[in-house]
């Protein structure tokens, strides 16, 4: 049947509408502005992660090659083949600061303002330390292959021919980089939006107004509240 001509359509039925755009606009703004691409928590965890793992990488190649002078070894101009010298050995920290920066990158994933200060610079030191290790060993791979010619051969402080690897420039590189992009998790930290359970919703907003399911059920009694 028609509706008389000036009749109103029943408030009951445009609440439910305008309810919805109503929380829809609100969980727009709580959510803000998108952050840009050098800024994704994602991205840059990602990043930092790529490059611990190549510097880490680096270390079980070769980084130097070393051949031994045969007179001094008493083996009568025999020849020799070369003695491969691995990162592990030739720069030892740079395995154990590559692990530090790795863990730092992924623990940034999850830390508050206060926490991402420290890991930066935990990760900065960690970036500086494979630098200066990985510099030692272009600098004076001689030295660094002695622990490696005492163990093959039963001879300390041995004169040889050594040849360095690309790997401890990559190291270097890989190194720098990895303080760049460390550097780049303070201000992209403010586009992060971490939440805890214990980060209690404020008076009004969506989460205030919407539905409890069982999980902030629990949230909100382990902060003392009656969730009813």
């Amino acid at each position: 049947m028609p509706r008389p001509e000036g009749s109103q359509e029943p408030s009951s039925a445009r609440e439910p509408v305008s309810g919805q755009a109503g929380a829809g606009q609100a969980a727009a703004a709580a959510k803000g502005p998108a952050a840009p691409a050098w800024a994704r928590k994602s991205t840059l965890v990602l990043l930092i992660a790529v490059l611990a793992l190549a510097v880490f990488g680096t270390t079980t190649q070769t980084w130097i090659s070393v051949t031994l002078d045969p007179n001094q070894l008493g083996q009568g101009g025999a020849a020799q083949e070369p003695l491969p010298v691995q990162g592990t050995k030739a720069a030892t920290a740079v395995t154990a600061l590559a692990l530090v920066a790795l863990a730092g990158g992924l623990a940034a994933a999850i830390a508050g303002r206060i926490a991402r200060w420290i890991i930066t610079a935990i990760i900065v030191l960690a970036a500086a330390g494979i630098v200066a290790a990985a510099a030692t060993v272009l600098a004076s791979p001689l030295a660094a292959a002695q622990g490696s010619i005492a163990e093959a051969t039963g001879v300390t402080g041995s004169q040889a021919q050594v040849a360095v690897t690309a790997f401890p420039v990559l190291a270097v590189v890989a190194g720098c980089l990895l303080a760049l992009a460390a550097l780049v998790i303070v201000p992209a930290g403010r586009h992060w939006k971490a939440r805890t359970k214990y980060d209690a919703p404020a008076a009004g907003s969506p989460a205030a107004a919407g539905p409890v399911d069982e999980i902030d059920s629990w949230d909100r009694l382990s902060r003392g509240d009656d969730p009813t």
